[in-house]
């Protein structure tokens, strides 16, 4: 199983949880996929189909989310609360590539926490991947 696959699975799972909470959650991909088509939205249709996501997937066609929210990487995790206002800016998890057996969900827990208090948790480290492909103007 490749490393993006076990993060994929392991996205998909977390996010099934949140929802059956109650807790919304939204993937928006901001890549330039006409200069990349590895990243053309028929690719990220088939990434969701293959792990299960049941979340809205949308593509930021100008980027223009992905720079209001200082987007550096895919994949990049914002956590809003309910007057949405940022809260939680991080990673999946800290299993990154490694074996997942032992992870800590911090995604998952981060959300948790700003559906409980509106606020997110103190300690958050930075989401991890590839840099975003931005558009050349």
């Amino acid at each position: 199983m490749t490393d993006v696959k076990k993060i994929g699975d392991r996205l998909a799972e977390d996010t099934r949880t949140l929802m059956a909470e109650g807790i919304n959650v939204l993937a928006i991909m901001p890549n330039d996929y006409k200069a990349y088509p590895e990243d053309s939205p028929e690719k990220m249709k088939q990434f969701a189909s293959q792990h299960g996501f049941d979340f809205p997937y949308l593509i930021d066609e100008d980027q223009s989310v992905g720079k209001q929210y200082d987007a550096v990487c895919t994949a990049d995790f914002f956590g809003l609360n309910r007057e949405g206002r940022l809260q939680y800016r991080g990673r999946l998890d800290n299993a990154r590539m490694d074996d997942p057996s032992d992870r800590v969900p911090e995604l998952l827990n981060a959300m948790r926490t700003i559906a409980a208090t509106d606020k997110g948790p103190e300690d958050q480290q930075p989401g991890m991947g590839c840099s975003i492909k931005w558009r050349e103007n």
